[in-house]
């Protein structure tokens, strides 16, 4: 039936795998080149032309008789010579008076009102709480620095703080966001910018460190500092001042503070602070005048403000804590009665006894001082009484005594254009501007700060643009105030009469 069989094999070749491969061919082509070409043109023609106007007849031939042959008018030269002697009389008068000597033409608009034309603030230093402690103008009048603190109260010792500038010049200025913002480990208690260097600012601190920055670095600010060596203070340091050093052309930094040092330093390549000469007031040594009587005790008289008198470079003042006022001499020679400082270099600095005369002592701190600009013997100080008072140098009772408010009065100071003219600033939060005469003891003038009451701690006036005044509050804001004309422009004779209130009220 069915049987195996084996048959032969039959294959065919694939052809689709053939047709599915890819086929690879290269072609290529060939631009026809680019043809360019370059022109140029220029002009060949050119024409010049000109006009010359026909010069003008004088006017006076066209509009004004010769008057050569006309006689004179009937009268005129008898009237000439009537008057010509009293008008030469008046004349030579006017050359030899002094009623405009001293007087500044001011050209600059005239302001009828006090307007407040900055309110300048640091956000975080509000945010915790400091209060504008001190204000600085920088010697060009266009920057001012502000010192941050705690004036009433707080941890002193552990508080942070910050020290702001302004440039009020600097188009797009934001009132609200310093331009240098320098960040101190202690509260700030005194500013004073450099007389010549407007980079450069000193500062004391609460923890009794005495600082100089340089605003023109970018990265490390501080130029010198004194540290907590052996030589520097232990307390607070209440006021600074740059005063003229050995060398010409060269500063050094004035320092006083609660522990009863006044310390004057020079600033070194090293970045410190190196004490050149100290000064110790003592009880025991301070002079007797008629009103102080014989001081007890034998303690340190806490320095809370010092001033420098524009006339005699040796001569400057110290207020101090308990109410003494102390006339002092840079060239004293009379040792201290204590113990000499060693610097950290560890040569000794024997400290002298500068005091040369005592005032009469007011009933509380004396926190301001101020000298004036115009008279060698005539200085304001003010303190816990609520009264401004103006001395002279000569003698130690006040010359005069103003009310200033109710409360305390923190900071005074001269007008830097008008003789008879001060403001100071109260713990009443307003700033009371005073004239010197004898016609009214009010006020000329009281701005208010618009600070809900608090107090203003500082106050001073623009170097070089005397109608711009700064004030500092407790709420941590700094207005700057721009005052009218009346305020600022000198009257006729206002030296000499300053001169002739001081000669009456000494006698």
């Amino acid at each position: 039936m069915f049987t195996d069989e084996t048959l032969e094999t039959v294959g065919t070749e694939s052809s689709w795998r053939k047709s599915n491969q890819s086929e690879h061919d290269s072609r290529g082509c060939q631009t026809v080149p680019l043809e360019t070409a370059e022109t140029g043109a220029q002009a060949v023609r050119s024409s010049e032309c000109g006009t010359q106007t026909e010069p003008e007849e004088p006017l006076t031939g066209q509009y004004l008789p010769d008057c050569g042959d006309l006689p004179d008018p009937p009268g005129l030269m008898d009237f000439l010579q009537r008057v010509e002697e009293t008008v030469v009389k008046e004349l030579v008068k006017n050359a030899r008076s002094h009623a405009f000597d001293g007087f500044q033409v001011n050209w600059e608009e005239r302001h009828d009102t006090v307007s407040c034309v900055h309110r300048l603030h640091h956000r975080d230093a509000q945010d915790r709480g400091l209060q504008a402690s001190c204000l600085s103008w920088s010697c060009t009048g266009s920057v001012i620095a502000c010192g941050f603190g705690r004036v009433d109260d707080g941890d002193w010792s552990t508080e942070r703080a910050f020290v702001c500038t302004w440039n009020l010049e600097r188009r797009g200025m934001d009132p609200g966001r310093p331009d240098l913002v320098i960040d101190t480990a202690s509260p700030v208690m005194c500013l004073a910018f450099h007389p010549s260097q407007p980079s450069r600012i000193a500062g004391g601190l609460y923890s009794g460190e005495v600082v100089v920055w340089d605003t023109s670095r970018s990265q490390d600010l501080i130029l010198a500092q004194t540290g907590m060596s052996e030589d520097a203070h232990r307390d607070p340091v209440y006021q600074v001042h740059w005063v003229p050093a050995g060398r010409r052309g060269e500063w050094a930094v004035l320092s006083g503070g609660s522990g009863g040092r006044v310390m004057l330093w020079s600033v070194g390549e090293d970045g410190r602070l190196a004490l050149s000469s100290g000064y110790a007031l003592l009880r025991q040594q301070l002079p007797h005048s008629g009103t102080l009587g014989k001081v007890r005790g034998s303690g340190c008289v806490g320095v809370t403000s010092l001033a420098l008198s524009p006339w005699d470079p040796d001569v400057f003042l110290v207020g101090s804590e308990g109410g003494l006022l102390l006339k002092c001499s840079f060239s004293a020679r009379t040792p201290a009665a204590t113990a000499t400082r060693v610097t950290s270099e560890g040569e000794g600095v024997a400290l002298l006894a500068p005091a040369r005369f005592s005032f009469s002592p007011r009933c509380g701190p004396v926190h301001t001082l101020h000298c004036s600009p115009f008279h060698r013997n005539l200085f304001l100080s003010a303190g816990t009484d609520g009264l401004a008072h103006l001395h002279s140098l000569l003698q130690p009772d006040p010359l005069l005594s103003l009310r200033v408010c109710d409360s305390y009065v923190f900071a005074v100071r001269w007008s830097p254009t008008r003789p008879l003219l001060f403001a100071a600033a109260t713990a009443q939060g307003t700033v009371q501007i005073f004239q010197l005469d004898q016609r009214s003891l009010r006020p000329v003038a009281s701005i208010d700060q618009a600070t809900g009451g608090r107090p203003t701690y500082c106050l001073e006036f623009n170097p070089q643009q005397p109608g711009l005044l700064a004030s500092g509050s407790a709420d941590g804001s700094v207005h700057v105030w721009r005052l009218s004309a009346e305020l600022t422009e000198q009257e006729p004779r206002e030296t000499a009469q300053l001169e002739q209130l001081a000669n009456e009220l000494a006698e």
